[in-house]
């Protein structure tokens, strides 16, 4: 039985646009995605940007020059995000990682001028914490604390779910933010034995540990998403959002076993086959 699941756009619509940047976000408005969902960080001025990767990464960035002559910090590519200002990280050209429509000049935008954008239009957001276990506590909390304002002054709250891998995240969001969504991410570097990402809870049984954390939905990597995994997460009552699935022959095997949604770097591939493959 094929079933109807959601159309969530990675990091906007990444592999149709440069990832996580507002053109990319208009883009997947237009398609008409479900959800979007991005990633975040913070600068080294407390702002919320967007972004994949905690370093900086030639792969989907470009140097420009530095925000002021003579910066020490300059170049910026391989440095933290955290460890940069805004003014610095606004000088980097993150529109050239989507070969297929690059977009030079494109800027590294903030949460609050995604949310500024997406507001208005009614999409849901997944936003996922760039953490990791080296992060302390007190930096879990202050980016969380950070993410959640942004949601809160623009409107976005009940339509939002933080998604982390480092579970801590999610942790604090229960405990502080109630009304966010929570999405436990999932992949096999995550839930090895000695794992340091789940918030001292097991990784011998995600699922029940997700639901035990608090969790709304589970979000694991395609790789581990068995019908198994499925079927325990919906006997939760958890959903299940799968990620990241860009062939029409894995989507059409993940509608068949039932999950929730599917975040794709290509929206438009998964909508024209749910097109041609009512829900039954």
């Amino acid at each position: 039985m094929i079933s109807s699941v959601e159309v969530h756009g990675h990091r906007g619509a990444r592999g149709l646009r440069p990832e996580n940047t507002l053109p990319g976000f208009t883009h997947a408005l237009d398609l008409g995605v479900d959800v979007i969902e991005l990633d975040v960080g913070l600068s080294s001025d407390g702002v919320v940007v967007l972004g994949h990767d905690q370093v900086l990464s030639p792969a989907v960035l470009a140097d420009t020059g530095p925000a002021w002559p003579g910066d020490p910090a300059y170049p910026y590519l391989g440095r933290p995000v955290r460890e940069l200002s805004l003014a610095q990280l606004r000088t980097l050209d993150a529109g050239l990682s989507c070969e297929s429509a690059p977009m030079p000049g494109t800027r590294i935008p903030t949460l609050a001028e995604a949310c500024a954008l997406l507001a208005p239009t009614g999409v849901r957001l997944s936003v996922e914490l760039k953490t990791d276990p080296s992060w302390t506590d007190e930096e879990v909390e202050l980016l969380t604390a950070s993410v959640a304002a942004v949601m809160k002054a623009f409107g976005c709250t009940e339509r939002s779910q933080l998604l982390a891998f480092d579970w801590r995240v999610l942790t604090e969001a229960r405990r502080h933010y109630p009304d966010l969504g929570r999405v436990a991410l999932m992949e096999r570097k995550t839930l090895t034995p000695e794992t340091a990402w789940l918030a001292g809870h097991s990784p011998t049984d995600p699922v029940a540990a997700a639901l035990a954390l608090g969790a709304t939905a589970v979000s694991p990597e395609h790789e581990i998403t068995t019908q198994a995994l499925i079927d325990q997460a919906h006997s939760a009552a958890l959903p299940v959002i799968v990620w990241t699935v860009n062939t029409p022959e894995d989507m059409t095997r993940f509608m068949t076993q039932g999950v929730d949604a599917i975040v794709t770097d290509y929206p438009d591939v998964l909508q024209t086959l749910q097109a041609r493959t009512p829900a039954v």
